[in-house]
This record gives structure tokens, sequence and C-alpha cells, in this order.
């Protein structure tokens, strides 16, 4: 075993855990069993567990032997938020997230060869618990008063709605889970984010009074921007892993847009480029940060991790030709849907001329604006330059009949959508 524990804080993936000295020991002696827990409380995973995931993927192919959790009872309760109580979702649905989500988590594992990683779902060792087994085997050895310190119980404690016993139970609920694991597995190491640091101790806890032993416990850094503040939030909202919730060209354009002070250190959590690599990339950054090696790489790699290598490859050719350097015919539909979703457009319809065009889209305010862009040679239909001040868009215009990309000088395009 290699210093895997020494790899990971490099990378920027370890911001907190238990007995540093001995986890170093225990992963360089291995193979050590972990596990990471996901709770459904949506339809797919975002970009905060993609860092467990990512961490898991290393620990892994480090030798260690992975345990994915999703969490079918957890996800029932719902993990305390110190703004307020959560919206309890059907057992049907929570049942319906997990099956998503356990497909979700599929790709970044190895589930076969020498070392496989175990699938598990904490419903089916809480489901068959009474009520009175719980609170005798498990709850008595929790203390309220170690309970009540916890950031998120002593914020909702504190404020005037105050906190459900429900969500008060949850840290007992993943306290069993590393208990149970434990047990059967030989479990010996619980990661999580660093936000989940006194759920994660219910657990270390328990098991130091329930068997009398010590276990360890790693959690990763939230992922912030360059000034510090919270990350994995859009203007449209959370950054999905989901190609339903969040189109791969959407996802591979949040990468792409990372900010300068901020991309070498998502490369080192995101990817898995090498020092050297990243060394090479940190240099072209300082030295022509206009190319944006760095972003680009970024990009391709961390889409690439999630969507596939054929999805990276379409949503690159469609940045390309939205930048007027590639073909936009050559195009699927999807996505050329996803890629001018967000473009100012407007309706036009086949036989319309380019002037028209213009102006419904609101890249020129007037027909004679739009007629004195064509003039000055400013104007073109899918990357096509127009110079004839009187040509009309045709059917075959209109990608997939659907959208025709218009632009105005270099950097102003639209969409023109085919009317009903």
């Amino acid at each position: 075993m290699s210093d895997i524990l020494e790899e990971m804080q490099w990378r920027g993936l370890v911001a907190q855990t238990t007995d540093e000295p001995a986890l170093r020991e225990a992963l360089a002696g291995g193979p050590v069993t972990f596990y990471c827990g996901f709770d459904p409380t949506a339809p797919s995973l975002h970009m905060g567990n993609l860092v467990q995931l990512i961490l898991m993927r290393h620990l892994q192919r480090a030798g260690h032997h992975a345990l994915c959790l999703v969490g079918g009872s957890t996800g029932l309760i719902g993990d305390p938020k110190a703004t307020g109580e959560r919206t309890l979702n059907s057992p049907e649905t929570v049942a319906a997230w997990v099956t998503r989500i356990q497909v979700q988590v599929q790709p970044f594992l190895d589930f076969g060869g020498d070392n496989p990683a175990t699938m598990v779902n904490n419903l089916d060792w809480t489901a068959p618990m009474s009520a009175l087994d719980f609170l005798r085997d498990v709850g008595r050895h929790f203390r309220v008063n170690a309970m009540i310190k916890k950031d998120a119980i002593a914020t909702r404690l504190a404020s005037q709605d105050g906190i459900s016993y429900t969500e008060f139970s949850y840290q007992l609920l993943q306290g069993l889970d590393y208990l149970h694991l434990h047990r059967t597995y030989g479990c010996t190491l619980q990661t999580g984010g660093a936000d989940q640091w006194g759920n994660l101790t219910a657990g270390s806890d328990l098991i130091n009074r329930a068997e009398h032993e010590s276990v360890h416990l790693m959690t990763t850094p939230l992922v912030t921007k360059a000034d510090g503040t919270k990350f994995g939030k859009t203007e449209g909202g959370t950054v999905w892993l989901d190609a339903e919730m969040m189109s791969p060209y959407a996802f591979y354009q949040f990468w792409i847009n990372a900010e300068d002070a901020s991309v070498i250190g998502y490369l080192k959590i995101f990817t898995d480029r090498t020092r050297e690599q990243i060394e090479v990339l940190e240099a072209s950054l300082a030295a022509t940060p206009f190319k944006r090696d760095a972003q680009r790489t970024l990009a391709a790699d961390v889409t690439t991790l999630v969507h596939g290598r054929s999805a990276t490859s379409a949503v690159q050719a469609a940045s390309e030709a939205l930048f007027g350097k590639g073909d936009p015919a050559a195009l699927d539909a999807s996505t050329l849907r996803d890629a001018t979703a967000e473009l100012p457009g407007g309706e036009v319809a086949p036989g319309d001329s380019v002037v028209d065009a213009l102006v419904a889209t609101g890249l020129v305010d007037s027909r004679n604006a739009a007629r004195r862009v064509i003039g000055d040679g400013g104007a073109s239909v899918n990357n096509v330059k127009v110079s004839d001040l009187e040509a009309v868009l045709s059917e075959a215009d209109f990608l997939h009949g659907q959208v025709a990309l218009v632009r105005r000088g270099r950097k102003s395009l639209a969409a023109a959508r085919r009317s009903s």
C-alpha cells in the first residue's frame, strides 16, 4: 500500500480525521474496509456527492474495500438542516430514488474484479428492528447532552421552531449503520463531508461504547469558490449528476467556466491528473490564462467521468459550433437542444428573411440595422456568412427541423427557433 492519505491530502480531499497517525498506519498496512453513505433525498446525486465518490474511487484503487451505502431508511428521515425541518418524502418515492442512485454510482466504483465494491441499503437492517429493540440496543449508548451539542441540532434548538424527534434521532440511525457494517463486514473507516462530522462521530462513539473498539473517520472539505463561499450551486440550481436533471452540455459549461483562482484545486479534487500533469497546466494558466487549457482539461475530464467519453465529445463539438469553429449540422438533436437552450432567440419560419431572423432574435433592433450588419459582412447562419440582403431561411437551415444559429459579429449568437 502506498501512502494514500498523503495523496488525498495533496489533492485537498481531507478536512478532518480521527487520530491521523493511526489512520495512516491502518491505510498503509491495509486493506481497510470503508464506507460512505448517500441519502436519497432527491432523484439524483450532486456535485457534493461527487467529491465522496472520487474519494472512494481513490481508496478502492489503492486496494481498500469499498462499501457504498444508499440510505433507504435514513432517506426517509433526512439529515437535520440548520435552517428548518425537511419535507418527508413517501416510502415509495424514497425507494424509487434509492434505485436511481444505486445505478448512478455504479460507474464510479469497480463492482467486479479482484477487489469489488459492495452496495448496501440500511433499510435492510433497520426495517426488521422494532422500536423497543432500537431504543434498548442503540439508544442506550447515546447521551442526549452530547447529541444536543451537534451544530445543526444546537442551531435548531435555539430557533423558534425547534427540532422534531424524528430529525433529532437521525444521528442514531447513522451511528447504527457504522456499527452494523463494522460487525458484518469489519468496516473500520467511514468517510463523508465536513458538514457531516457530528453524524460521523455518532457512529465511531457507538462502536466504542458497544464494541469497546476504536475506528476511523475521514471527511472531505466543502468545495468552495475562490472567495470562500459555498460552491455547488449555479443560477439554475444544483449541479446534478443525472443527465435528465442537468444536461451534459450544461455540466461541461459549468466546469469550463471555473475561475482561474480555483481551477487547479478542482483539477486535484475532481480528476485523476498526476502532479506532473497538473504542474504543466498550472504553468500554462500562469503564462497564458487566455488559452484556458486548465479549464478545458477540467471540463473534459469531469464530464467524461460522469457522462462518458461520447457525451463529452458531443458537448465539445457543440461548444466549438457555438463559437463559430465547427459545423452545427453535425450535432445530434439532443445536444443541439441543450446547447441552444439558454441562448436568446425568437420564432421564425422557412421562407422568412435573414433580416427578419436578426430582428426576431433580438440581435438587432430594426430591419435597417439588420441590413447594415449583412452589408458589412457581420451576419451568419449556422456559421456560414450571409452576404445577400435578400437571403431567406430554407428548410435545411433549421437543424433537425428545430433551430437555426444566427450570429451577429463574432460574439452575439441567437437561436432562431422554427415557429409551430
